[in-house]
């Protein structure tokens, strides 16, 4: 059960590192631009706020990492439910102030993750 939540906690954080990517490099791309439902004009003029939004998703990731590569399993546990419970937070804000499809699309995943992560156990 430990492997599988590590495996899922992972993807959690390969999903934040590629809306970093999205956010941070590609969002004023056409297709980047239909995915989060945002005009040409709107994407250039808020292409740095965007940016630090990726910024910040890249610390989730990171975080997630840190917590399956930690040496120290039960530490290595506590860091995987924090960063997923702050994954879940956000998926939860985002889901009311942005769109709602945020708290499938990010919330949902992280949400299966920490569930396995508490029945795996520290």
């Amino acid at each position: 059960m430990d492997t599988i939540s590590k495996i899922l906690v992972a993807l959690v954080a390969i999903e934040h590192v590629y809306i970093l990517y999205m956010e941070m490099f590609l969002w004023t791309t056409p297709s980047v631009r239909k995915n989060f439902g945002t005009t040409e004009t709107f994407a250039n003029e808020s292409k740095a706020l965007a940016a630090n939004q990726g910024l910040y998703n890249g610390f989730l990731a990171a975080g997630l990492v840190w917590g399956v590569i930690n040496p120290t399993p039960a530490f290595g546990h506590q860091i995987q439910i924090f960063f997923l419970v702050c994954v879940i937070i956000a998926a939860i804000y985002g889901s009311i102030t942005a769109k709602r499809s945020i708290l499938y699309v990010q919330g949902g995943p992280a949400l299966i993750a920490l569930i396995v992560v508490l029945v795996a156990g520290g």
